[in-house]
């Protein structure tokens, strides 16, 4: 009798582990395995067991997440002007119109302004449904992904779908090269806010500073995100991304305010490029420079914002950190602050870790290192 009581209560120990493993690390489908341990168990195990993994579900609760096992979802990532954003990627890495110089993922691997449907949007939808299942902590879904998300040609398909499942907004992250196209126009339509780039103010700057695909034209590009502007309802941001000795001086930032008069926007926010850049010689704007062009442009200069913590819902702390420099690079204070807020005992020795992970490049950008994956 005392064994036959054992055997039934190691099954439900072994099933209840295995409920764990897969609620928490490899997502296995447990409905599948509980059909198994139905039939080959009686109703008093069956009933135990139900009971004790209800137990453990309220004390799981929400927001155990593999982030390793999505593909198209990412974060929540700190953002300086959005809170914590959920991320949706609906294209590969590195694959845009322009190749800014700026740009802290490095060169644009994949040139093109050619629409495409890179993912189906039931597969990105679908995993999207998963993490809302296990989280709600985010303030905002935005659709940017690696690369420049209006070159998907499924992105109006897919922002609707994105909105019928969260109360929460859904925001466009672009840099407008493709707004000369009607289509797209009407697809960013769709989203609660879209946030275009304007670096430049004529082709020859355009050229130095975004590098646009070949067929791009700058005036082209500044007509279509004027209509843009004046037909879309929602919250429109605008950002300008400064370089220094390149749209910087007093004569640059007078032209950027001529434009200006010509859209329509809610906020304009003003950038340099703190991070490591994809060209050495690219470098920030002076404090006088900025502030300058606060005044003149009425904006809000980002670096003056506080982006708060990281975040991860990944529990391995190493893990955590590659999850997140894979979609966003971390110089070496925010990952030592993240690492800090899980009370890591030793930040730095993870942070040599990662300095010989070979999956990881470290860049020594101004004497401050970043991290992000290959």
């Amino acid at each position: 009798m005392f064994l036959s009581f054992f055997i039934e209560l190691l099954n439900i120990l072994l099933f209840i582990l295995y409920y764990c493993n897969a609620r928490v690390i490899e997502r296995k489908p447990i409905e599948i395995k509980f059909q198994e341990f139905s039939k080959n168990n009686s109703y008093r195990q069956i009933l135990y067991t139900c009971r004790i993994i209800r137990i453990i579900q309220k004390i799981i609760g929400k927001g155990n997440i593999n982030m390793n096992d999505f593909k198209y979802v990412f974060g929540p990532i700190p953002s300086r002007r959005l809170g914590r954003s959920l991320g949706i990627s609906p294209l590969p890495k590195k694959t845009c119109n322009y190749s800014c110089i700026y740009c802290q993922l490095g060169r644009t691997d994949k040139m093109t302004n050619k629409r495409q449907e890179f993912y189906k949007t039931e597969d990105i939808i679908a995993e999207f449904k998963q993490y809302l299942k296990d989280s709600d902590k985010f303030d905002i879904v935005t659709v940017v992904g690696e690369g420049e998300p209006t070159l998907a040609a499924n992105l109006g398909e897919l922002v609707v779908a994105l909105k019928a499942l969260t109360d929460k907004p859904v925001a466009v992250i672009t840099n407008g090269a493709l707004l000369s196209d009607p289509q797209v126009r009407e697809e960013l339509c769709h989203a609660d806010m879209v946030l275009p780039s304007l670096d430049a103010y004529n082709q020859e700057i355009s050229k130095k500073i975004d590098r646009p695909y070949g067929t791009i034209k700058f005036e082209e590009e500044f007509e279509g995100l004027k209509k843009f502007t004046h037909m879309y309802e929602g919250e429109l941001w605008l950002e300008i991304m400064l370089v220094d000795g390149i749209n910087d001086d007093e004569q640059s930032i007078l032209k950027f305010q001529e434009l200006l008069k010509e859209l329509k926007y809610d906020r304009l926010y003003l950038n340099t490029p703190v991070r490591p850049p994809a060209e050495a010689d690219v470098n920030v704007v002076s404090e006088e420079r900025m502030r300058y062009a606060v005044e003149t442009l009425g904006g809000i200069s980002i670096e003056m914002m506080s982006s708060g913590a990281f975040f991860s819902e990944i529990e391995d702390d190493y893990e955590a950190v590659k999850s997140i420099i894979g979609r966003h690079p971390m110089n070496q204070f925010e990952v030592r602050g993240f690492l800090e807020s899980r009370d890591v005992k030793d930040p730095e020795a993870m942070m040599e870790q990662m300095k010989k992970d070979e999956a990881i490049h470290v860049i020594d950008y101004k004497g401050i290192l970043t991290f992000r994956l290959k």
